[in-house]
């Protein structure tokens, strides 16, 4: 054991179990420097960094090289599987393939796929080459993915034939930038599509090996579009030191030991498919699961079963459509090899957290990170007591601080330029955190003064709403644009979807602040129901007495609707201004990346 604290080494505990990577909170946040953690990236031959390399070739002279790296499931039972050594292969042909198109270093290479093999090769090849990768959501329409790659300057795009046709043929002519559309798929069906290549057959024209572009720490690597409440979305810019990150939280936050088989089963088009989907994973060594099929309870649990996974890390929405059908059906299942289950998204409420303990023989461990900070940032660790509801405590290396807000919601700057921080426990303010870390974004694309303003007093304004107790452990409360001002009151949302999600009846919950002449918001509140539940008056009279006996009067929604779903995100957010546009009679707005939307 080289470093209790940080976990330098797999150690095993009594009954061969795997210790925490890291041991004792404390001593590894006295410990921990971000200088120390870019010594442990393997780094390019010739100096500077790149995450594929990190990701992949790092491994190639060693023992890992013919261990798999992703084992992929197919819809129909098909399993193939990629080792080290072949991703590399794959990824160095895809960089060939972009040599060969003319493709520049720094230029923009979209993907709007499934979790398909090539999604995962052309991610890594494209850095390879130094080009930068950016992902789509497959369930987008025609509108946001046009608006993404025209934002983008998108160069080339990787999507499927009937992705293409469905979705991106009709925006060829208004995307005069994008030069490349290669296909994967079957190759008589893409001869019959005009201006477009064939991915698999430009892959078999190339060498399977390349030099990787001498990328430096601070060159463009990721771009990630985030949706704001109102606006054009954001593309949040990311370099290659993100690597530093990724690798560092993999192990810290969610326990990943070299040879691990790893499910992280976030849609492929969210950030989190990036940073943990691919990136994170590989460059521990780990055996990554995926999944191209969509949600089905059987078939998760199967998965875990037989691909005895290790480490689990999953969306507040699957969770819960697992709990609806109850802990008794994942006892059914053999998920002994199940170490550790970790969640992002949305937060956690205690309910879920403990029905964890209750189905899995463990809890289930939130926490929390933006688009913006590429990885995660506060979370609960393996090897401290997790609290239900809780967002944990900051990430080694990472100084997170809670800052008071002015009547207009903005964070309160002193007479020197310092923000007013917040330093009594349990008063509620703006998360903010000290910039610095790798992971974080470097701007938003083309708007430089957009990005400014994320920033004040030396911190980084997140937007989000929170509290602190006087352990140290951050507390959810809302989107600063979600939280409701009720008669004097800030309400947040999280905090009454909480306590109906307690009640027996209620699968769903989302909560907003509706206009009223005299309170200026009450809350109004909309739920799903469990099955077997009427959605009948005596039961949301009952709700409404419920949520007032455990919130108080003063807190607990006035209003109460049954509805037979609660609109969420494809990350699993409840997408609160849609409930409240619908409930306004406003415009919707995109909805591009509602869940089952298409």
């Amino acid at each position: 054991m080289v470093d209790q604290a940080l976990g330098h080494t797999i150690g095993k505990r009594p009954g061969g179990s795997v210790a925490p990577n890291m041991a004792d909170y404390d001593q590894a946040r006295a410990r921990f420097s971000w200088a120390a953690a870019r010594e442990e990236l393997a780094g390019l031959p010739g100096g500077g960094v790149n995450i594929a390399h990190e990701a992949v070739d790092r491994h190639l002279g060693g023992p890992l090289a013919g261990t798999p790296a992703l084992r992929l499931l197919g819809k129909r039972g098909d399993v193939r599987e990629l080792t080290y050594a072949q991703l590399g292969q794959e990824t160095d042909r895809f960089a060939n393939v972009l040599r060969v198109l003319g493709v520049r270093r720094g230029e923009r290479v979209f993907v709007l796929a499934g979790r398909i093999p090539e999604l995962y090769v052309a991610a890594l090849g494209t850095l390879k080459h130094g080009s930068v990768f950016s992902p789509l959501f497959s369930a987008f329409g025609p509108e946001p993915i046009e608006q993404r790659l025209r934002l983008g300057d998108a160069r080339v795009l990787v999507t499927t034939p009937a992705l293409y046709s469905r979705k991106v043929a009709q925006l060829r002519d208004r995307l005069p930038e994008l030069a490349h559309v290669l296909l994967v798929g079957d190759e008589q069906e893409i001869a019959g599509i005009p201006g477009v290549e064939d991915f698999r057959g430009l892959m078999r024209s190339v060498d399977d090996s390349c030099e990787i572009a001498a990328t430096a720490a601070e060159d463009v690597a990721l771009l990630h579009f985030t949706s704001g409440t109102t606006g054009m979305p954001k593309g949040a810019v990311h370099v290659h030191e993100a690597a530093v990150a990724h690798r560092a939280t993999g192990r810290i936050v969610l326990d990943l030991h070299e040879r691990d088989v790893f499910w992280c089963t976030a849609d492929p088009g969210w950030v989190t498919g990036t940073s943990y989907g691919i990136i994170a994973p590989l460059t521990l060594g780990v055996t990554s699961i995926v999944d191209e099929a969509e949600f089905d309870a059987d078939r998760w649990y199967r998965i875990l079963q037989d691909e005895r996974v290790t480490v689990w890390y999953t969306a507040p929405t699957a969770l819960r459509m697992l709990m609806r059908i109850g802990a008794e059906v994942a006892r059914e299942y053999d998920l002994s090899a199940l170490r550790f289950i970790a969640s992002v998204g949305e937060p956690l409420n205690p309910e879920v957290v403990e029905w964890g303990r209750e189905a899995f023989g463990m809890p289930v461990h939130d926490n929390w990170w933006q688009t913006e900070t590429g990885g995660i940032m506060i979370a609960n660790y393996r090897s401290m007591d997790v609290r239900p509801g809780s967002m944990g405590r900051p990430l080694p290396g990472i100084e997170a601080a809670v800052a008071r807000r002015d009547a207009n919601g903005r964070a309160v700057l002193r007479g020197d330029g310092s923000l007013e921080l917040v330093e009594s426990p349990e008063e509620q303010g703006e998360l903010v955190l000290r910039p610095g870390w790798p992971s974080m974004f470097r701007g938003y694309l083309g708007e430089q003064a957009r990005y400014q303003r994320c920033f004040a007093g030396g911190w980084y304004l997140t937007g989000d709403l929170v509290r602190r107790d006087a352990d140290g452990y951050f507390w959810f409360v809302g989107r600063g644009d979600d939280v409701i001002k009720s008669a004097g009151h800030l309400i947040g949302p999280f905090e009454v979807e909480s306590a109906l999600l307690a009640h027996p009846a209620v699968a769903e919950a989302g909560v907003i602040g509706k206009p009223d002449p005299v309170a200026g918001e009450v809350v109004k509140a909309f739920v799903a129901l469990k099955p077997g539940h009427e959605p009948d008056e005596e039961l949301r009279r009952e709700l409404l007495g419920f949520a007032r006996q455990r919130l108080g009067a003063a807190v607990a929604p006035r209003e109460i609707e049954i509805v037979s779903s609660v609109p969420r995100n494809r990350s699993g957010k409840i997408m609160r201004r849609l409930l409240k546009a619908r409930e306004l009679g406003l415009p919707e707005g995109d909805i591009s990346t509602l869940e089952g939307g298409s």
